[in-house]
């Protein structure tokens, strides 16, 4: 064998000891970004868990282990070896992806939950809600600069990663880029929540001025497109964080608006000039800000008072608070409009929801002894909280528990504020940032005139039909059922059945269901226990809108199916619906897809 021979040979050999060296020290980085990031995955639990259990000291400790498992296993796909054997053929983009999940774990470790627990450690949630004393809202006002830190490399870290092509990778790799993906865009929003939360709080409760809001306790048992008639009204004032109560009023004091408010042309051609009219019908819409604007130019035109705001709450709300805050003793003019009508005199988390929404007008047919009782419930709910009483934390978890519902609803006047409010579905909008691309609603107003709404047990469901000339086609069904007694004409107060005077049967149950599409689609059809039906056919903020009354006698249920087609968008369909008495959970009900012939 010749001398250059041997050498090329020497070389071949050289080159391949490298090749196969270099392969099995990827492969051994590859198990040590394997063995860390699946470390790190183990501490999280816990992590969560101590800031669940409120354990600070624990938390950091574990944020440091994590952190520690993050940086290695970046540092194990950072090698230079690692960085060449990502721009070969095949292996190369597994390579590449793993080490952008590495990057992407470790700058989420690094400026998000490791400022987020120490911002955490500062926070004491009793101090964060009103007291005697006014609530701390300086702790979450120097947290804002970290939260919206960590919100921005969440939101960085998942628009990175989604730009990484996933259709060729290896099942493990690909699997892991999915986690992490989905991961972090829960983590997205959450944090953005956050971010935007401790931006607005403190100013919104009066850090810098005082606040003054209308309060709006919705009446499910009289149902409107955004919970209830909002019979009973407060002034709720912020100053410093301290909470107090102010004048109290109804929806039947506000009186006529004469002239009536405007209102812009499409709601008004669905909802009627109600809209500007009457206090009581300003949420037969359901875009809030809409309801909430003209309740603030009612308010201010009958009272000569400026509001700054609208919040809503309703009587299931108030169950989440006084969860939190423990009991509350009715006092004052409200205890003997209790003591007289046999009501109780003390509220609770179970019996606040039916006292207010049944048994007050099953008792009292007087509305201004109504009134009164629950002006003298919602006096002492906020003089408790007011107080400070109760668990903080329990408190915020009941209120986001209610926003997570549709409960709570909130309105700016400031115009800045309101931006970042629509983002959001606190915002209670049927439009803007805070609408999925492929939504859909289904909104109940009573035609009763009455407080029957509490008898009515609805399912919503969306069922996915089959795809065609590439639009989607989806079926809004809703069944309701009228569940007052056979003689709920005879043995319910007329206060409570109308006594048919809007010509509903005393007992029966009459209601305008709403059921809105996503933008662009089209309402092509109704039907009523399988039977076609007339409807009326609207459009809002470019939404198709479908509505049709619909009467139920006691015990009687009916299913109305709303067949939207044209639909462009392909994402997975959401649904949003009027908060009623019923839990949320059980009106909304997992969507279906519909079998598909073979060929469509």
């Amino acid at each position: 064998m010749s001398g250059r021979r041997k050498r090329v040979l020497v070389v071949v050999f050289a080159v391949l000891a490298i090749v196969f060296g270099s392969a099995i020290w990827v492969g051994f980085r590859a198990l040590a970004v394997h063995d860390e990031l699946q470390a790190a995955a183990d501490v999280l639990p816990g992590l969560k868990q101590d800031i669940s259990s409120n354990r600070p000291a624990d938390a950091a400790l574990k944020v440091d282990q994590l952190r520690s498992h993050t940086v290695s296993a970046r540092e194990a796909a950072s090698d230079p070896l690692w960085t060449l054997a990502s721009t070969l053929p095949w292996i190369g983009p597994n390579l590449g992806a793993a080490a952008e999940i590495t990057r992407s774990a470790d700058d989420v470790a690094t400026f998000a939950v490791d400022p987020l627990v120490k911002v955490f450690a500062s926070l004491d949630w009793n101090t964060v809600v009103p007291s005697a004393q006014g609530a701390d809202l300086e702790p979450l006002r120097a947290a804002a600069p970290s939260v919206a830190i960590a919100a921005h490399t969440v939101s960085a870290s998942a628009e990175r990663l989604s730009g990484v092509e996933s259709a060729f990778l290896l099942p493990p790799v690909a699997d892991a880029l999915d986690r992490t993906r989905n991961q972090l865009a829960d983590a997205d929003q959450t944090l953005g929540v956050a971010a935007s939360a401790s931006s607005l709080i403190p100013g919104m409760l009066g850090v810098e001025s005082p606040r003054n809001y209308l309060l709006m306790i919705q009446n499910n048992a009289e149902a409107r497109a955004s919970g209830g008639i909002p019979g009973a009204l407060a002034v709720v004032n912020f100053t410093k964080g301290k909470l107090s109560l102010g004048s109290q009023s109804s929806a039947g004091d506000v009186g006529t608006m004469n002239p009536v408010l405007p209102v812009d042309a499409e709601q008004q051609q669905i909802y009627s000039g109600r809209l500007g009219k009457y206090m009581q019908d300003v949420n037969l819409t359901p875009d809030f800000p809409t309801a909430a604007s003209t309740a603030q130019a009612m308010w201010e035109r009958k009272t000569g008072q400026h509001v700054d705001g609208v919040i809503s709450i309703d009587p299931v709300v108030l169950s989440y608070i006084l969860q939190a805050t423990g009991p509350v003793k009715i006092s004052g003019a409200g205890m003997m409009v209790a003591a007289n009508a046999g009501l109780p005199t003390e509220l609770s988390g179970s019996n606040v929801v039916q006292t207010m929404l049944s048994d007050v007008y099953a008792k009292i047919e007087q509305p201004k002894l109504q009134d009164a009782y629950f002006a003298g419930v919602a006096q002492e709910v906020f003089d408790t909280l007011s107080k400070g009483k109760g668990d903080g934390q329990g408190l915020i978890t009941g209120l986001m528990k209610g926003v997570e519902e549709g409960r709570v609803l909130v309105w700016s006047g400031n115009t800045s504020e309101e931006s970042i409010i629509t983002r959001y579905p606190l915002s209670g909008a049927i439009t803007g940032p805070s609408i999925s691309s492929n939504e859909f609603g289904v909104y109940f107003n009573d035609g009763t005139g009455a407080k029957m709404d509490y008898y009515v047990k609805r399912s919503v469901q969306l069922v996915k039909e089959c795809a065609s000339d590439g639009y989607s086609e989806v079926l809004v069904r809703v069944t309701s059922t009228n569940t007052a007694p056979k003689n709920a004409g005879t043995v319910l107060p007329e206060y409570v059945t109308a006594g048919g005077a809007y010509g509903v049967p005393a007992g029966s149950i009459q209601t305008n269901i709403v059921a809105y599409g996503p933008v662009q689609a089209n309402v092509e059809s109704v039907s009523v226990d399988g039977q076609k039906t007339a409807f009326a056919p609207y459009l809002h903020a470019n939404r198709p809108v479908g509505v049709i009354a619909q009467r139920l006698a006691p015990g009687e249920t009916k299913t109305a199916e709303f067949t939207f087609g044209k639909i462009v968008q392909h994402t997975e369909p959401n649904l949003a619906v009027t908060p009623t008495v019923q839990p949320v959970k059980d009106v909304i009900r997992p969507t279906e897809i519909a079998s598909c012939a073979q060929g469509h």
